[in-house]
């Protein structure tokens, strides 16, 4: 009998028949590379695309980095400084070791552009006007994107400089004014036409001798607020909002003596610290909830501590008496909430701030025919257009979240609906992708990389002025710094996929082409999608 020997299976082929064996018809699920949200893009209130311009960063091209962050945002200089930067507190990587420092890399690439007079260029004139009624961060944001969009702005302010509470909200040594001045300045120079010391008395007036074809309505909340506390003798009680704006202006302000702010947020630390640096005696802040309560950010009251700020928690002002306040403890229990315990301190003062939210002044337009004012705000539908046509609002005046870095983000939104609708059209945004969270990453790719902390002047030279407290990176600790973003959610090329794949069914498109999956030999085993870094790839059923 005579023994017939087998070669093995892939000899007996012909050279190139091993193509016809398409083994992807073996596939019950099959890869897909998709671009995840970030979740420090999810997280931004002024909608930057953060991954994106820390990508440019990283390798070393600063300049298109700038331009990346300024398609959402004209202020990195600024934001870099007083933005309290929640994105840091999404993002994965502070999960692995710690957070990526992208305030501070934000507000090294701003000041790039200020040394460099990087300049962004207007659009085509579109031949319509639109009205700005405010020069805070909320109007200018609002006039940056409609000049880029071609339509001409007119932005109308009643304080004699703009920024709004930037600029009289914010001291000096978190905001140096030579940088707020020098952003504004560059929106300017787009062609954007800011009338100073200019109030809006009557808009429908305004708006037909402008002849302007809508209007963005951005006034902010100007006017402080004060609790009403029973008060016998002559102990002056000041707003903190009408501090700051008179420490801005150098106006005479009384913060001498023994000052005592009452009120928990950044605005108490601000009058607090600028009350330290203007020589008071003595600062107490009298906070009615406990320090983990506090809605200040926590690296103010630390600093403001380190600067000689003293803190009175679980204290309410009952009663001022000449110059004494009665103080009742409050007692903290279970679910964060407090109750009053009747038991009274004594707190000696010579001028008391109370830092206890803001208002607006209204009156220019409450008249307006199917505009709507409830609860303090000016409602919007969700184009942020009032009930009146053409007429938008946004900023801290509607029902939002109130700070600079929303006020940003709702400005660059009613400038898009702005155009939509002087188009004749409805602006509509692009889906959002899933967030790509910490489960859907391989972290122990990335290696440990601690985090480039900015510089802190010590604290003599904190207080003894206004001078700017923190420092900037430099450009090798920038560079380093933005090099630790891992990508979450989008394919940054390391060729993983490329590598592992046994079926060679990942095919490289080229440099910044990213890939593409061949089907035909792709058995879905979804290695690829294990062993990708930063979650691009997803493992999806076959159709049938």
């Amino acid at each position: 009998m005579t023994t017939v020997q087998h070669k093995p299976f892939a000899i007996t082929l012909k050279v190139g028949s091993s193509l016809a064996n398409k083994t992807g018809s073996w596939r019950t699920f099959r890869p897909v590379y998709l671009d995840r949200m970030p979740p420090c893009n999810h997280q931004c209130p002024a909608g930057e695309n953060i991954q994106a311009w820390l990508f440019h960063a990283e390798e070393g091209n600063y300049e298109q980095a700038w331009r990346q962050i300024m398609a959402d945002n004209p202020f990195p200089a600024i934001m870099g400084r007083v933005c309290y930067h929640t994105c840091e507190s999404a993002c994965n990587r502070g999960q692995v070791d710690q957070a990526v420092g992208i305030n501070a890399v934000e507000r090294f690439l701003g000041d790039q552009a200020l040394k460099y007079g990087w300049a962004i260029e207007p659009g085509k004139p579109t031949g319509k006007r639109v009205l700005v009624v405010g020069a805070g961060p909320a109007g200018l944001s609002a006039a940056y994107h409609l000049a880029r969009l071609g339509h001409a702005v007119t932005v109308l302010e009643a304080s004699p400089k703009a920024g709004g509470m930037i600029r009289y909200g914010i001291p000096k040594y978190r905001m140096p004014r030579e940088k707020l001045n020098a952003e504004i300045q560059r929106i300017q120079a787009m062609g954007v036409e800011i009338r100073l010391n200019t109030r809006v008395t009557d808009l429908q007036r305004t708006l037909a001798e402008g002849g302007f074809d809508a209007c963005f309505l951005a006034l902010g909340l100007q006017l402080g607020q004060q609790l009403a506390i029973p008060q016998t003798g002559g102990l002056p009680v000041l707003d903190a909002i009408g501090v700051l704006r008179a420490v801005e202006l150098e106006e005479p302000v009384a913060l001498h003596g023994h000052v005592v702010v009452n009120g928990g947020g950044n605005t108490a630390i601000d009058v607090a610290r600028s009350a330290i640096r203007l020589g008071a005696l003595s600062v107490t802040v009298v906070v009615r909830r406990g320090r983990e309560f506090m809605p200040a950010h926590p690296s103010e009251i630390r600093e403001g501590l380190e600067e000689g700020m003293r803190l009175l928690n679980l204290r309410q002002i009952t009663a001022i008496q000449d110059r004494t306040l009665t103080l009742e403890v409050m007692v903290p229990v279970e679910g964060g909430q407090i109750i009053r315990s009747g038991q009274t301190e004594i707190l000696e003062a010579d001028v008391l701030v109370q830092a206890f939210g803001q208002s607006g002044d209204f009156a220019a337009f409450e008249q307006l025919p199917g505009l709507v004012i409830a609860d303090g705000a000016v409602q919007v539908g969700p184009d942020l257009m009032t009930g009146a046509a053409g007429i938008f609002a946004g900023g801290d005046m509607i029902p939002w979240a109130r700070n600079a870095t929303a006020a940003i983000g709702l400005g660059k939104k009613a400038a898009r609906h702005i155009d939509a609708w002087l188009r004749g059209q409805a602006y509509r945004p692009r889906p959002k992708a899933e967030v790509a969270d910490i489960g859907k990453l391989n972290t122990w790719y990335y290696s440990d990389a601690p985090r480039t902390v900015r510089p802190l002047l010590d604290v003599v030279r904190r207080t003894s002025g206004f001078a700017e407290v923190v420092g900037n990176l430099d450009e090798g600790n920038a560079l380093f710094e933005a090099r630790r973003c891992m990508s979450c959610g989008n394919c940054f090329e390391c060729d993983n996929c490329y590598g592992v794949c046994p079926d060679n069914a990942v095919i490289k498109l080229g440099p910044g082409k990213r890939f593409r999956f061949n089907y035909d030999y792709c058995k879905g085993c979804g290695i690829c999608a294990a062993e990708c870094p930063c979650g691009a790839i997803k493992m999806v059923p076959e159709e049938i």
